[in-house]
Order: structure tokens, then sequence, then C-alpha cells
């Protein structure tokens, strides 16, 4: 089974159960029209409907597979059930700006379903309620405030329901959106490839995307690989979740949080197949997925500040117990994993030109519906690479101007400053004696603050906890065996490997004092 855990340690039933399509890695200089530059549902999404078009498309994908990254680690739903809600929309964006949203996010259902249809792809597609409800006991000013925005945005068949269909829990009532979907998302994923290739497209991964440099006055713009191929193109798409080309221009208006997952057996037919979620902050959301002749119930939430996590939390833990609580018959915990949400300061993707760029796109800012976030990308940049208008353009554009989200951005902004303080701290351990194997801690070292790893033999691999984007001091996750960035969310393998941006180089090896001295002693 080809299955590749760079994101970390834990894993996605979807991970446990494809064998995902093989690919070779760049080996020769190429050329196309379009350079797509990572291969989860949005990068596939953008290089299919460019293909489809007749577009000669390259996509370069770091990991091992095609979806390697967040896609494989998503809970997939498909939803035009705003995850910030339509009444926050319409503050934020305007009536208009809300029908929009809730016009784009119901094509993106649609155009998943017709994708799959047209091309024969077996991911378990399938229509369903959703329902919103609130905590036992709280008000219902929030669903009704809601349930008038999703009408005045064209959302018209949402309605007030006395109960969410379920024996575990009374939700009390609740907002029932229909038609929404769920699906497999990395057996779409394959389809996406198969179907791209069919169109001469090609797919490379193990191609780590060194240098980014967007073409300028009609000059062609190029991907250098890390082994030196390069790939010329008359367009670049940046689709790894969040942009690994820029420093500053999109990071400080868009935030990294983890979510958490977990997934667990219950008797066929003692859930009602539909999407659920609840209002508190942080939210929970679940859905049934059948797995051979059984169901897992797969439920989410927790979400914290990427890199910011307590050494004591457990939002697993917390997970299961909200779970029991409202499912009795949930069996033994079988999968656990997180993902990595980018929550844009006004709610919405950004998905357009790269600011300052003239044939570089960008697709980020996922939120907490990146799977039709990923569709809409697919259909919004197809038609603005074609020349052609698109009513969703300047609703996403990465260069937006969001005033009415001022009091976000320097909230946010303060937290991402304050990370910096850790340089003036002490390291999580006195010295690397205190790691314990499969483990990691950063430890001072004078004025250098050192990333240690101590490995499942004992062996210890010491690098850097700079990170390489903008300088902040990486924390141990412990959860995911990786090394997380607090300040713009960049995550690192524990060996110190890139595997999120928005830096796109890896921790830096650091020699230790002890062989640094012995080094110089047989010099001599």
């Amino acid at each position: 089974m080809s299955i590749d855990r760079g994101s970390g340690r834990t894993l996605s039933p979807w991970m446990a159960s494809i064998e995902l399509p093989k690919y070779s890695s760049l080996s020769e200089n190429v050329e196309s029209d379009v350079c797509v530059i990572g291969a989860g549902i949005a990068g596939l999404s953008v290089a299919y409907e460019l293909a489809t078009e007749g577009k000669s498309v390259v996509v370069l994908e770091d990991g091992a597979t095609i979806g390697a990254g967040e896609t494989s680690r998503t809970t997939a739903h498909l939803v035009n059930a705003f995850d910030d809600r339509y009444y926050v929309i319409e503050q934020l964006h305007g009536a208009n700006g809300a029908r929009l949203t809730a016009e784009s996010h119901t094509a993106a259902i649609d155009e998943i379903e017709r994708i799959a249809s047209d091309e024969g792809i077996d991911c378990q597609f399938e229509r369903l309620d959703g329902y919103l409800f609130v905590p036992p006991g709280d008000p219902q000013d929030e669903l009704e405030r809601e349930l008038e925005a999703c009408h005045a945005a064209g959302l018209h068949d949402v309605e007030f329901v006395d109960r969410a269909p379920l024996d575990g829990f009374e939700t009390g009532q609740c907002l029932r959106f229909p038609d929404q979907a769920q699906f497999h998302p990395l057996r779409y994923l394959a389809g996406l490839a198969k179907a791209i290739t069919k169109a001469d497209g090609r797919i490379f991964t193990g191609t780590h995307a060194k240098s980014i440099e967007a073409g300028e006055n009609g000059k062609r713009g190029r991907v250098e690989a890390k082994n030196g191929k390069v790939v010329s193109a008359r367009h670049l798409v940046v689709a790894t979740n969040t942009p690994v080309q820029d420093l500053l221009t999109i990071h400080t208006k868009q935030y990294p949080y983890r979510t958490y997952v977990i997934a667990a057996r219950v008797p066929r037919g003692s859930v009602e197949p539909a999407l659920y979620w609840d209002t508190p902050h942080p939210y929970h959301y679940v859905r049934l997925h059948r797995d051979g002749n059984t169901e897992l119930l797969i439920v989410g939430g927790e979400d914290h500040k990427t890199g910011q996590e307590k050494d004591d939390d457990d939002p697993h833990a917390r997970l299961a117990t909200w779970a029991r609580e409202r499912f009795p018959q949930l069996g033994d915990i079988e999968y656990r994993w997180s993902g990595q949400v980018m929550e844009p300061m006004d709610a919405l993707a950004y998905i357009g030109r790269n600011p300052g760029d003239e044939r570089a796109w960008i697709v980020t800012g996922d939120s907490g519906n990146g799977m039709t976030h990923g569709a809409i990308a697919g259909m919004l940049l197809r038609d603005l690479i074609m020349g052609r208008n698109n009513p969703w353009a300047e609703l996403y554009d990465p260069s937006r101007k969001s005033v009415r989200a001022a009091l976000e951005f320097t909230r946010e902004n303060v937290n991402m400053a304050a990370q910096y303080a850790r340089w003036l701290t002490a390291g999580d351990v006195k010295d690397e004696s205190e790691i314990p194997r499969d483990s990691g801690g950063v430890i001072r070292e004078g004025l250098k603050k050192v990333a240690v790893y101590r490995d499942k033999n004992g062996e210890l691999h010491r690098m850097t906890a700079v990170c390489p984007h903008l300088g902040a001091i990486v924390g141990w996750n412990a959860k995911e065996c990786t090394w997380d960035c607090p300040a713009h969310g960049s995550r690192f393998d524990a060996r110190g490997k890139v595997i999120n941006g928005p830096a796109n180089g890896d921790l830096a090896p650091v020699e230790s004092e002890a062989h640094a001295g012995s080094s110089k002693s047989h010099k001599h």
C-alpha cells in the first residue's frame, strides 16, 4: 500500500484504504502552458480543469504520492453550509458577497459530482443533509441569525427542524441544510490524476520546488526543483496549502490552526448518514464513513493555533469524551489524526493572481471548507488563465482589502509577534539527556536554540530551532512527531525536512559542541 505519512505519524482512514497511483520524480527540463505546484484537491482540480481545456499542464508534488498533504487529512465534508456562517460573511463582504459565497460553494459540490460521474471515479460521493445545532441549553439566537442570512444569500431550502435525526442525544431545534455531500478524498484525487494524464497532463511526485519565479513582461515563469531540473511555463499556480514563494504577502492575512479528528466503528445503521456540526468555539463536526460491512464515525474539532498547544493538552481525548457522551455505541478509537487549516482574516479563501505577479496564481486560506474551496479554485483559475470573466474573481481576489476584518487582523498578528518571545526563554529541556527515544525538544546552547530529535534507536538528530521562513522558534509536536512554527505555521518532520509552508527549506543541521570540539582537536 502506497501511503505517504509526510505530514506526521498519525493515519486517516483515507490513507489506510487506497493504493495511490505512482508517478516518477522530475528528471529532465520540461516546458508547459501551466505548472501547478501541489497535488492536493486544489492543485489537481486546477490541473484537471485546464488540461480538459487543452492546456499543457505539469504538476509538481513534494510528497511521495499525490494527496500527501492536507487533503489526506480532511474529513471530506462537501458543503455550502459555510464554516464561518453566512451572517458573518454578510457583515464582512456584504449581501452580494454572501450570495456569491453560497453560489460558488454550491457550484463546487456540483462540479465534484459532475467530474466523478463524467470520469467514472468511484469516490463514494453521496448527497445527504447537514444539521447545525447549538449545545444543550444554549440560546437559538445564532441559528436564527444564520437562517435569515442563508435565505438572503439564496439558500432558500435551509430550514428549522425540531431535532437532528440522532438517537444518541437530543440536539433540540436545529438548522437543516439539504443537498450537502461527502466523499472519499483520495479516491477522488486518484481519479482526477488519471483524467489529467489521459488529457496529456504530466504529474511528478517526490519533486520539491526549490525556487519559484513568476514570469514578467511576457517571459515564461520558472520552477527549479531541488535536483536542479527546471519547469518553464507561461502560468504558475502555487497550491501548497499556504504559498511558499512569498515571505509576507499573504502570511499576515491568514493564520494556521491544527484541527483534530478521531474515527471509531459504530454498529451498522446505528447513526443516520448525515453531516453534523455544532456552534461552540472550537466547534465539532461529524460524519459517517462506510468501510466494508462496517461503519466508521468520524468526529473532528478542538482546533488551536499551530505550534501553540500546551504540553499536557490532549485534543483527541477531548474529542473521544465529547463523542461518547453523544454516541454511546462508539467502539474503540481506530484512527487519530490532525490537519492544518489556514484561517483567512475575512473568512474566505484567497484564490487568484498572486499580488504583484502577472502570471502567478495562488490558492490558500481554505478555512473549514477546504474541499469546496479547492474545487472553486479549479473553476475560477481555469477561467482567469483562459482569459474569461468569472463572477467570483473579486470575492476571492488575494489582493482584496478587508477593512471590516481589521480587528481580527490586529488580534492575530499580535499573537504572531508574541511568538518571537520564545527566543528569550529557556529550552524545553536542559540538555539532550532528558529527551526520550522517538521524541524531541528544544534546548538552549548559549545564544542558539537547537531542535533535537532522539530516534527510536537512540541516535540524536540536531538542527536549528529557527524557522527558515521568518525566524520564529519551532516547537515539538508529539502527536505528529513534527516541528511546528507557532508564528506562521511552517512544519518540519522529526529530522527537519520541510512538510508545510510558508517555509520552503529544511531546518539546517547543527553540529554538537562536543563533536565540534573533537573535530577541531583532530585538525590540530
